[in-house]
């Protein structure tokens, strides 16, 4: 009986299969090559389900030095002081969620900027083990290939920081009215608290506990030269 009018076999199908899985896999660390260019402007896997979904969104792109030194300050001490010291990963906040959650407690968060980067690029939102199996490598990755500046630009011109409001001038915009270039210490202290959780954490409108929170950053920013001195120097 011939056997031309079959479809594929099974094991075709899933050697297929196997070989886009690959290559999906691979294609985030040949971008992350890519985005070490400074005229590349990639945009976030948020942002691209935002034009998917016709909902749209607000991004304006600008380079690290049309930042106000102060966000930048405020920012790593809020979500990564360790940021100048380690490479994509900071192992010690790593072993303290690891021995914490083997202990039953409840963990606290261990992502650096590095990992919060890739992630917004390149995977997805929601917290699961298979994310973080992804992210950790690619962290490491992108953190040798791009430098500390690179970096730090394009968190800040990926993150989140409202309902389709992404990257710090845009989000300087739409929550003080001012370029990025302009945030005062507080307001840049306001916008870094805000960025665990920018859809309740509303920078232009901070409840009690944002406020304090915002206080402590701003006081660890004051004193945290020796902490970006892979930025500025």
């Amino acid at each position: 009986m011939s056997r031309s009018g079959r479809g594929p076999s099974v094991s075709v199908i899933l050697r297929r299969a196997a070989l886009v899985l690959a290559g999906l896999l691979i294609l985030p660390y040949v971008l992350v090559f890519l985005y070490a260019l400074p005229f590349i402007h990639p945009a976030s896997t948020l942002m691209m389900a935002d034009l998917a979904t016709f909902k749209g969104y607000d991004r304006r792109w600008v380079s690290l030095d049309e930042m106000a030194p102060v966000l930048v300050q405020s920012v790593m001490m809020s979500e990564d002081g360790q940021f100048c010291f380690h490479g994509g990963v900071d192992w010690v906040q790593m072993r303290g969620v690891v021995e914490d959650a083997l202990d039953g407690e409840s963990t606290r968060g261990a992502s650096t900027i590095p990992m919060q980067t890739v992630k917004n690029l390149f995977l997805w939102n929601s917290r699961s083990f298979v994310r973080k199996v992804l992210e950790i490598p690619l962290a490491m990755w992108a953190d040798l290939v791009w430098s500390k500046r690179r970096m730090m630009e394009l968190y800040l011109n990926v993150a989140e920081w409202g309902p389709g409001i992404y990257g710090i001038e845009a989000a300087a915009h739409h929550h003080f009215r001012i370029p990025a270039e302009k945030l005062s210490r507080r307001q840049a202290a306001l916008l870094a608290v805000s960025l665990p959780n920018p859809i309740t954490r509303v920078a232009s409108k901070p409840g009690r506990g944002l406020q304090r929170l915002a206080s402590v950053v701003e006081r660890r920013a004051r004193g945290s030269g020796e902490y970006i001195r892979c930025l500025y120097d």
